[in-house]
């Protein structure tokens, strides 16, 4: 692959990455639960080739921020992801989002009444409602109990917070302007058909399924099935 351009920045505090040549046109990059900004590569190697710029930046408890606690959550994350918007919005006029898992969500959260170009979805959560709620039948935990503990650790590493289920209950996506693409898989555990389907329908979202995908996009097909995804869609 060509070298791709790339420094360093910070955009008030955030650690970022600036990829590509000089332009008028930047994709932000927002990554999901267990991502870093230096994931964007796979991105910027397609786009940056078309004359885009790519900016990428590692949200709370994340790559260059991992010594943080308690913070990877929606009322510390979407603030920063306006912020990272609000710096593009000073330096591009075309700006287009590129959102991973709860990335995407917390980019909905963010960014619904803001002039995104074009908006590419990988696996994303788009009901954090159900999703909590999924995730409490699997651990057996009631809402009442969950009301009363405020916070109850999994057998399967998640901690089930009441804090973050009433934020989420109260913060439906309903507005969703952008025009959007999703990628997702066929073998997601977390993210249910029906739910994409749904989104898909209410905000007139193109998608694409690799059906022997999983959520998490990682081995050598399911990587070159999301280039391709990139090229066409990117």
């Amino acid at each position: 692959m060509a070298d791709i351009n790339m420094m360093n920045i910070e955009i008030g505090k955030i650690p970022a990455i600036l990829w590509g040549n000089p332009s008028d046109k930047v994709y932000l990059y927002v990554h999901g639960k267990a991502g870093c900004k230096e994931e964007a590569e796979i991105l910027a190697q397609i786009v940056c080739m078309r004359g885009w710029q790519v900016i990428s930046f590692d949200l709370p408890e994340h790559g260059q921020r991992k010594s943080e606690r308690n913070s990877f959550n929606p009322w510390t994350a979407v603030p920063e992801i306006k912020a990272v918007y609000q710096y593009a919005k000073e330096n591009w006029s075309r700006i287009c989002l590129y959102a991973n898992s709860l990335g995407a969500w917390f980019s909905m959260l963010g960014l619904a009444e803001e002039k995104l170009e074009k908006c590419l979805f990988v696996s994303p959560v788009l009901d954090m409602r159900r999703l909590i709620e999924n995730m409490m039948g699997w651990a057996n935990v009631t809402l009442e109990r969950l009301e009363r503990e405020q916070e109850i650790a999994t057998d399967f590493g998640e901690v089930l917070s009441w804090e973050y289920y009433v934020y989420a209950k109260e913060r439906l996506i309903r507005i969703w302007n952008c025009p959007t693409e999703i990628l997702y898989a066929g073998k997601d555990n977390l993210v249910e058909r029906e739910t994409v389907d749904d989104f898909m329908e209410r905000f007139h979202c193109g998608l694409t399924v690799m059906e022997d995908g999983e959520h998490w996009f990682h081995t050598a097909e399911q990587l070159e099935f999301l280039r391709g995804w990139i090229r066409g869609k990117g």
